[in-house]
């Protein structure tokens, strides 16, 4: 199987691009976020985010899965519902950063990714897929931009789903995330050894998937 790493910050478009990549190249597109984001959720549903001691215990009950629709996009299960909407929002979004700082959530969402590398050609998205979870990946990337850039991202999203939220504070979260993400004291945010550093800064969507492709052909081909 051939496993292909991306990481990078908040925003950096490592969802869309990782994607649009796995189409190209016929890969199974695993967005490891997504886990964190319903373990948030779960945790906010009921009012424990800020509790480590209560979100450990929580674990034990907590069921997810992650499956593909007729077309290949991920859907994320959360104790058998389909949470892939509910967990995209600023709130969940800053909950999935302080709930993946606990080293048992780590591990409780290890094993479910690291079997999905086995038993598929993946293109793996997160902040520590190359360096913790596939330190052996065929290809590892480091997808970043701006911080500007990244914000303006985000804030075109939640406008687009009528989420009211002004850019200022989007480039705040992402500021206030980017921190939370680097300095955090398990697998903190960087580029694992061995990765390509690729910046989407100027790049719309398309030219970033070809050069994430570009990339991925070179290292596999040699």
């Amino acid at each position: 199987m051939i496993n292909i790493a991306i990481d990078g910050p908040a925003g950096a478009g490592k969802s869309s691009i990782a994607k649009a990549a796995a189409k190209k190249l016929g890969y199974i597109y695993v967005d490891t976020g997504a886990l964190y984001r319903a373990i948030a959720l779960n945790a906010v549903r009921k009012k424990i985010q800020n509790d480590e001691a209560q979100i450990i215990k929580m674990l034990k009950d907590t069921d997810i899965k992650i499956s593909f629709d007729k077309n290949g996009s991920q859907m994320v299960m959360l104790n058998g519902e389909n949470v892939s909407d509910l967990i995209r929002t600023p709130e969940i979004s800053m909950a999935a950063s302080c709930v993946s700082k606990i080293p048992q959530v780590r591990e409780f969402l290890l094993e479910l990714q690291r079997n999905l590398a086995e038993n598929n050609n993946v293109i793996m998205d997160g902040r520590d897929i190359g360096s913790v979870v596939l330190p052996n990946a065929d290809v590892k990337i480091f997808l970043t931009a701006s911080p500007e850039c990244r914000a303006e991202r985000r804030y075109k999203e939640f406008a687009a789903k009528g989420d009211k939220i002004s850019f200022e504070e989007v480039l705040s979260d992402v500021n206030k995330r980017d921190y939370q993400d680097m300095h955090r004291e398990i697998a903190p945010l960087k580029p694992a050894v061995g990765s390509v550093i690729a910046d989407t800064t100027s790049k719309s969507l398309e030219e970033s998937a070809e050069m994430i492709v570009k990339i991925i052909k070179e290292k596999i081909n040699g």
